[in-house]
Parts: C-alpha cells; sequence; structure tokens
C-alpha cells in the first residue's frame, strides 16, 4: 500500500484502458446530471437482487476456488442469504427511509417550521475483504444504492475468480457510469483509495485502515472503516458450559476462524479450563469427524495466512501455553492443502503473539478468571473491540457487563450473529473502526442529512433587529435565564 502516495497511475481491469480517475470523473458527471430518485433506486435493488440470486451457483463456485475448498453452505448461509435479506430490508424501508423528517423549530423562531432531508452525497467509493468476498463488497453497495450515490467498487485481489465474476455480474446489469467493479492488486487498491470519493468505505486489518484513512484524508473523503481486532468472549460460571462451547465452536469454526467477528478469545472461570477444552474436543468432532476429506471445513486462504497461524502456535508453546488439538483425524492437515485444523490454546499470556495479533484462523486462546471483575478489566485494558460476547442468563448481570464495556457491537449468549439483525447498526469503535452501515445506518452513512429551516411570513426575529431597545434587553434576559 506504499503506492497509496503516489499519483494515480493504476488501470482499471477491463474498462477499456481508462484510467481510475477518468472513470470516477464520469460516474462524477453522470451523478450530477441525473441524481438516482426513489425509482431508479428501487429499480436498482430488484436488480442487484436478481443477479445475486440467479447466479448463485456461479458464486459459490468461484469463492470455493478461491479458498481451495468452501463449504457450500457456508457461501450460502453466511453471505449470500445476509445479502439477499439486506436488499429486501431496504427495498422495504427504502420510501420511508427517504422521507423528510419533521423536527421541532426553537421556540424563539415561532412559527418558522424545520426539518431533515436525506441526500445522496455522490460517488461512493468501496473496498471489500477477501475472506467474505461478496458479502463484504456488496452490502455497503446496498446502503449507496439506497442513500442515491454512484458507486466504485474494488473486491479483494486475494479471492481474484470472485473479483472478477462480480466484475461481470455488475457490468450485466448496470453502466460503469453508475455502478462499477475495478479489479486489480494491491497498488490498484492505493490508487482506488486516493480518488476524491465522497464517501469511502474499507473493510480489512487495521494495519491497512491506516493507510486508507491517510490516502482519504488527502482529499478530505470522510471514511467508515471496518476492521477487526481482538473480540473476547466471557463465560459466566453459572451458564452451561457445554452449550456455550457448542455456541462459541460453531461461529469460530465458519470458515475456518477467518471472520473479523470470529471469538478471539475466550475467558473462563479458573475452575472451567480443562473442562472447556475437553468439551471443545467433543464439539468440533460432531461438526466436523474429518478435516483434510470434509468439504464442509474451509481452507485457509493461502500460503503465508496458514504460516502465520503456525507461527502463532509455535510461538505460544515456546513461551509456555499448552496447545489442544481439538478433533480427531488431523493427519495430513499442512500447508499444502491449507487444511488447518482447530487448536485451544491453554496458560497464554500477553507476551505471545497471538495475543497481541487478530488471530484469523481456527485457533481459540483460553484464559482464566477468579473474578467477573477480573476478566472485565483485562477488556477494557485492552483495544475496544469490533465484538464482544457474554454467556449469562441473568439480565442484570448482562446489562451491567454491556454498561461497563465498550465494544463495536454485542451478541449476548452467542456470537456473530448481531451483524444479522438489519435494524441494528454494524460498525467498530477505536481500532476496531470507525462509522456504522446496514440498513438505516447504512442509508445514513452514505447520505447527507441535511438541517433546513422555512421561516413563516411572520418572524419573531423582525424585533430582534437593531436598532436594539428595551424590548430586545427584555427577550435577552428571557433567553439567558436561570
Amino acid at each position: 500500500m506504499s503506492a497509496i502516495r503516489e499519483n494515480i497511475t493504476g488501470q482499471a481491469a477491463g474498462s477499456g484502458g481508462s484510467t481510475l480517475r477518468e472513470l470516477f470523473d464520469r460516474q462524477r458527471a453522470a451523478f450530477h446530471s441525473a441524481v438516482p430518485d426513489y425509482a431508479k433506486r428501487l429499480e436498482s435493488l430488484k436488480s442487484l437482487e436478481e443477479v445475486v440470486l440467479e447466479r448463485q451457483s456461479e458464486i459459490v463456485r468461484a469463492v470455493n476456488e478461491d479458498f481451495g475448498g468452501r463449504a457450500r453452505q457456508e457461501t450460502l448461509l453466511l453471505e449470500l442469504a445476509p445479502l439477499a435479506d439486506l436488499i429486501r430490508h431496504a427495498k422495504r424501508h427504502l420510501a420511508k427511509w427517504m422521507k423528510p423528517r419533521k423536527v421541532r423549530a426553537g421556540f424563539n423562531f415561532f412559527p418558522a417550521k424545520a426539518q431533515i432531508i436525506y441526500q445522496p452525497l455522490g460517488v461512493v467509493g468501496i473496498i471489500g475483504a477477501w475472506n467474505y468476498p461478496v458479502f463484504l463488497t456488496l452490502s455497503p453497495l446496498i446502503d449507496a444504492i439506497a442513500a442515491g450515490n454512484h458507486a466504485m467498487l474494488k473486491p479483494s485481489e486475494l479471492a481474484p475468480r470472485t473479483a472478477e465474476l462480480l466484475k461481470n455480474m455488475i457490468a450485466a446489469i448496470f453502466p460503469e457510469e453508475y455502478i462499477l467493479v475495478v479489479t486489480g492488486d494491491a497498488s490498484t487498491a492505493a490508487a482506488f483509495a486516493s480518488l476524491p470519493f465522497d464517501h469511502l468505505l474499507f473493510t480489512g486489518s487495521t494495519r491497512v485502515g491506516k493507510l486508507i484513512m491517510r490516502a482519504a484524508s488527502e482529499n478530505l473523503t470522510p471514511v467508515t472503516l471496518e476492521l477487526g481486532g481482538k473480540s473476547p468472549v466471557i463465560v459466566h460460571p453459572d451458564f452451561p458450559l457445554r452449550t456455550a462451547v457448542e455456541r462459541i465452536l460453531t461461529g469460530k469454526l465458519y470458515n475456518a476462524g477467518q471472520t473479523c467477528l470470529a471469538p478471539d478469545y475466550v475467558f473462563v472461570h479458573e475452575s472451567q479450563p480443562e473442562g472447556f477444552a475437553q468439551l471443545s474436543r467433543d464439539v468440533a468432532q460432531c461438526l466436523y469427524p474429518t478435516w483434510t476429506k470434509n468439504s464442509d471445513y474451509t481452507r485457509i486462504i493461502n500460503r503465508s495466512h496458514y504460516d502465520r497461524l503456525t507461527g502463532y502456535i509455535e510461538d505460544a508453546v515456546a513461551r509456555g501455553a499448552r496447545a489442544i488439538p481439538l478433533g480427531n483425524n488431523t493427519e495430513g492437515c499442512n500447508s499444502e492443502n491449507r487444511v488447518f485444523a482447530p487448536v485451544a490454546l491453554l496458560d497464554v499470556d500477553d507476551s505471545m503473539r497471538v495475543m497481541q495479533e487478530e488471530i484469523f484462523g481456527p485457533i481459540l486462546p483460553v484464559m482464566t478468571y477468579r473474578k467477573l471483575e477480573d476478566a472485565l478489566k483485562y477488556v477494557n485494558d485492552h483495544p475496544r473491540p469490533l465484538a464482544f460476547y457474554y454467556f449469562d442468563y441473568d439480565r442484570d448481570r448482562a446489562a451491567e457487563i454491556l454498561r461497563s464495556t465498550v465494544s463495536g457491537g454485542v451478541t449476548v449468549n452467542d456470537v456473530i450473529f448481531h451483524i444479522a439483525q438489519n435494524n441494528l447498526p454494524f460498525g467498530g469503535v477505536g481500532p476496531s473502526g470507525m462509522g456504522h452501515y446496514h440498513g438505516e445506518a447504512g442509508f445514513h452513512a452514505f447520505s447527507k442529512q441535511k438541517g433546513v429551516l422555512i421561516q413563516s411570513r411572520f418572524s419573531m426575529l423582525s424585533f430582534l433587529r437593531p436598532p436594539y431597545g428595551r424590548f430586545t434587553d427584555r427577550v435577552i434576559r428571557f433567553l439567558l435565564r436561570k
């Protein structure tokens, strides 16, 4: 991403040799010539839904090839189903979202009226991520379309087959001066981030997020950053441990742990780590009876990430952690086939790399606490996470935990699934990101909320013009009363 600071010279793949800036300028000119109205937005959402549903087999195949093996059901359940749900939600509520919202004008401005109108920003840039290459690229597009914008998308180069398919899908239903997908390597992404978008959304690592923000700052482009971090889990000792393990392991092992919302480490009571590890072995065995020949279990995206995960375990064990393989039949799992069998790590501490960096893989550190306050202090002493998970049927305790922690989002008594709620905003906080999208929050993110005051024929302000007199002084005393 060092090319972010260079002049824009990148070429958009498949765009007839046009530079990114030329493509951007055409989109901006098209936007100003005809801002999408309600009918245009609704038609676009319908077209997007149709192409996703019609070409779902191609999408599944492309994603599977990019990963070297990913369950068909995971792509359908975790990418396409929530994508279709988001589109339908936007179609149902779009008219209401677009309607100007009346608000009260200050009483001293009576009888003036005030309202908020929602206008599209213009041309929006979206940089997707490789781990869910369809959902994390197209879900922000839904919000951008609903808000009335034109959009340029840059899918991740680490999932090239999916990126190429998305480019062809979008080109089949939208003119490039309205919605466009560009493909290319990191230098293309760097040039893309340097365009003077009216809003830029990036999903990816915190490290690259800093570079994206730096590039956007040159144009004062507002950004939404969906990053990651270490999402913690705290299990109260009163909660049924097997239920907690089943739900945690299910969420952790989706996409082989390559999920920004995946549980990154778990806190259990000091009496429970061995029991948690044993139950984790049992549950993993039930979920995935085999590994190398199991089409339900996703491969690690590439050799580099596989070696990174291996390095985490080696470093942790060298520093005193215990590595406990989860499940049987782990023979044959290696960097060639990129099948990484899950591992629980006990006796971990902050000196280990696995506790310093986002794991993004099927490794689950298990920590212990004596008092619940100790676990909360640890969470609060570390960077604010994208997600936080708490297991406890006691509503009062759970409410107190929510009040005493800060995170991008929360699921209580399960993991991950708050992202699937269309009425909840999704986004990080601090190192895990900034800004929100999804549903109405996404409509607002890609809209300008314009405040409008409509003055009446008669205005109280006419009495407050110079030359000032006694009446003006009385009004000022009233306004400044205690």
